[in-house]
């Protein structure tokens, strides 16, 4: 694939939340194909410090080629960031000004069709973001049984056909193992009523359910969320950009607990639990995309962003 160079949704409102000083410490969380990393590094002089987490290889390589120009410090880690203060641990950095996750799928793994994820590209089931990782998509569609299988719909991808889609996988594994990603697509489609194919592809839910299942992609992101917080130096910052209700859910509900911990009784005239925030909101509201954004990127139309700032103890 030549072209790695995707458009990186609310590029410009991401960074510029962040305020970046020039000689800080920033970790881009969700390296992707490099594009928030890109406008990070920009802004930092010699003496800023960047670290760059994202655990593809092939994000890795590429993006390591597309920062290289920079002058500030770089430090690439081919890791989960569900690992995030190993990490700075390792790199013996005690405090980050700003933080940036982009999560979900990079554009480019949905492009190249080796990697599984898109039903617009026939490949192996695959769906793993880490390549060393021994399960993939086609072996929770061979080994999940019809309960398991429901439950991931339902649970990841919000799927109310879930037990028809379920049955019909059921079905055609049992004549034949279900191994590329045009296969799963056509039997989700089969499996749907036509009155509700009209406005989006019917098998979009199924591979995202199945995506978050291979990757644990909600499993690990409240205490990601957390440890995101923890590491950050009072008056540093922490943008998140999330794709879906389900996953924007969980940044939403860490970020309000953070800034509002207390857990005395609405009744109570003043706080006796004794529980301070830890940030401060910067979006009340999630930003969203603007219509000339999702115009030119149709992938950003349920993009959300959400900033919180760190405060003093």
């Amino acid at each position: 694939m030549d072209d790695f160079k995707h458009t990186s949704v609310l590029l410009k409102e991401s960074v510029d939340a962040l305020k970046i000083d020039s000689d800080g410490v920033y970790v881009d969380c969700t390296m992707g194909g490099g594009g928030h990393s890109e406008a990070i590094c920009a802004r930092l002089s010699a003496d800023g410090v960047f670290v760059g987490i994202d655990q593809d290889d092939y994000a890795q390589a590429k993006a390591q080629e597309r920062l290289a120009d920079f002058h500030c410090k770089k430090h690439f880690v081919r890791d989960n960031f569900k690992n995030l203060k190993a990490i700075l641990t390792d790199l013996n950095i005690d405090g980050v000004h700003g933080l940036l996750f982009d999560l979900g799928v990079s554009s480019f793994q949905y492009d190249i069709a080796e990697r599984g994820f898109s039903y617009h590209h026939n490949g192996p089931l695959d769906m793993r973001m880490d390549k060393r990782k021994d399960t993939t998509a086609a072996d929770i569609v061979a080994s999940s049984d019809r309960k398991t299988l429901i439950r991931i719909l339902r649970d990841y991808g919000e799927e109310k056909l879930a037990p028809r889609i379920a049955d019909a996988i059921i079905a055609r594994r049992e004549k034949k193992p279900i191994t590329e990603t045009a296969e799963l697509a056509e039997i989700v489609s089969e499996a749907y009523p036509e009155k509700l194919k009209r406005k989006k592809h019917p098998a979009g839910k199924t591979f995202q359910a199945l995506r978050i299942a291979v990757n644990g992609e909600l499993d690990i992101l409240e205490k990601t969320m957390q440890d995101a917080i923890d590491v950050l130096s009072p008056g540093g910052r922490l943008s998140v950009i999330t794709f879906h209700s389900l996953e924007d859910r969980i940044v939403k509900q860490v970020f309000n607990t953070a800034a509002d911990p207390c857990v005395c009784p609405k009744s109570f005239p003043v706080c006796m639990c004794g529980k301070k925030p830890s940030v401060k909101k910067i979006t009340r509201k999630p930003i969203a995309p603007s219509p000339a954004e999702t115009e030119d990127n149709r992938r950003a139309r349920s993009a959300k962003l959400r900033v919180v700032e760190k405060i003093a103890d």
